[in-house]
């Protein structure tokens, strides 16, 4: 059961193999056993989570099954859930429950999943490395002194250390795709409207998107097939977005005629060589399966991360705005007056990194340097997007690395925040974009593993699931696990 796919768990359900009480009890075990040394998940109510598998077991009996019945799946801490907190792990936010679901968790429920319990996550999703948290770092399984990625570390790690078999993140500068690289899974983020974001604690809300991460592909496709669509609640929610066949989309095939661009760009010096190695490698793979690889090049992304940095602090700086001790959240005690009350709560409430980001937000939308900062970054954004249209021109998709550098140890780059931002410089292009993109496993680097970058036109979510279909059939690196839990895995 560690390890099983959602595909593989439902074949069984199907059958009657197994029931979904039986799935979840062998779940919370994994979790009682390993979670003391993950981290990896921050709230959960087993008996809760009971009650779920009993009930989907229940309506099995009576119905048809539903997309994800009785799959267990694991969501971060940023999703609005009414049955438990919802913290964005950041203590402004403690002890917080959400008087309504968001609509990502509402889709899940209807399609009949077992929803266990809230994964760790970087404060606020602002972070690469799931060390903001103020519940404390999550460890990455392939070697718990390192890093599992960020912002949500906490859901890559539970996947892949064979806790969950899948589980929801979200994406505003690659916070799905680095994690799932650095952990050895798939992660996938969609273009930015295929997936409604009410509901989701808002950090950057044009960038903000939310998407599943699993063992495989098609587990993916089985994720996003279901909290994909219109929401009328959501006005960045796109009402006709052209519709996708996941899992249609991830019948292996060969890559015959398939044109990937390769940028020059996103392969530098500076990156990890065995990064780039495995990367390399998986190109040639893909070659030997009848694709091109076409030299490309996306001029403006070493603007990226500068442009990013100006833009999501900014929209953090407003959305934040809202926790002052008012209306939910921490309140300081005793507070002398109204001004005392709004600094002390956001002074004891918020992290460092928050605090960052705020002062930083907050700089570039103040008077005399609108312009400068803001305004002046939303014109690079829109060159950036420029960059790829073009590049579609000649290609069908591009692969890239997806982290420059195999994950790190924990208390390595928390001191040097302007390193730790470079974590994700080959991700945050596609969010400025609001592109679709995958990362799929594809090597190792040190024993650490390396993912590789899928990135599509946006909307063509399916040409991301076909490639990294055809890759993953033509390799193992998927199904490579950390060899410390339970002796169940391999070493690199």
């Amino acid at each position: 059961m560690p390890f099983s796919t959602l595909s593989d768990m439902k074949s069984r359900l199907d059958t009657g193999e197994i029931s979904a009480r039986e799935i979840t009890q062998n779940v919370l075990e994994r979790i009682d056993t390993h979670n003391g040394t993950l981290n990896a998940f921050v709230h959960i109510d087993p008996a809760q989570v009971l009650a779920q598998a009993d009930a989907s077991d229940a309506f099995r009996t009576k119905h048809d099954a539903r997309p994800l019945e009785g799959l267990p799946i694991a969501v971060k801490d940023i999703f609005c859930t009414q049955d438990g907190p919802t913290t964005c792990c950041s203590n402004i936010l403690k002890g917080f429950h959400a008087p309504y679901d968001a609509h990502v968790i509402t889709q899940l429920k209807k399609a009949g999943a077992v929803l266990l319990g809230k994964t760790n996550m970087d404060e606020f999703a602002m972070g690469s490395s799931t060390e903001t948290s103020a519940y404390g770092p999550c460890r990455n399984p392939w070697n718990t002194d390192c890093i599992p990625g960020g912002s949500s570390g906490g859901s890559a790690s539970a996947v892949a250390a064979g806790l969950v078999p899948a589980a929801l993140g979200t994406d505003t500068g690659g916070s799905i795709r680095q994690p799932a690289a650095v952990c050895g899974i798939t992660g996938l983020k969609p273009t930015y409207g295929r997936v409604s974001r009410r509901g989701i604690i808002a950090f950057a809300s044009s960038l903000d998107q939310a998407g599943p991460m699993t063992r495989t592909v098609r587990d993916t496709a089985m994720i996003t097939a279901v909290i994909s669509g219109h929401d009328s609640g959501d006005a960045t929610s796109v009402a006709d977005a052209p519709v996708v066949d996941w899992l249609g989309a991830c019948n292996p095939a060969d890559m015959k005629g398939m044109k990937i661009g390769k940028p020059r760009e996103y392969f530098v010096d500076g990156m990890d060589a065995d990064v780039r190695e495995a990367v390399e490698t998986a190109l040639k793979q893909c070659e030997n399966m009848g694709a091109e690889i076409v030299d490309i090049s996306l001029p403006h992304t070493e603007y990226a991360v500068a442009t990013y940095y100006v833009i999501a602090p900014s929209e953090a700086s407003a959305n934040l705005a809202r926790y002052d001790g008012v209306r939910f959240g921490h309140r300081c005690k005793n507070p002398e007056d109204l001004l005392d009350m709004y600094t002390r709560s956001r002074d004891e409430g918020f992290g460092a990194e928050v605090k960052r980001r705020i002062l930083t937000g907050a700089f570039a939308l103040s008077s005399g340097y609108y312009d400068a900062y803001y305004k002046k970054a939303q014109q690079v954004r829109t060159l950036i997007r420029q960059d790829f249209l073009d590049a579609f021109k000649q290609v069908d998709v591009i692969a890239t690395p997806t982290s420059p550098v195999p994950a790190f140890r924990i208390g390595e780059k928390t001191d040097d925040p302007l390193t730790m931002y470079l974590s994700d410089i080959f991700t945050i292009a596609l969010n400025l974009a609001g592109l679709p993109g995958l990362s799929q496993p594809c090597g190792f680097a040190g024993g650490l593993p390396v993912g590789l970058q899928w990135i599509a036109p946006a909307w063509r979510e399916d040409i991301l699931l076909s490639a990294a279909s055809a890759y993953e059939a033509a390799t193992d690196w998927h199904a490579r696990t950390p060899a410390d839990f339970d002796g169940q895995g391999d070493a690199a």
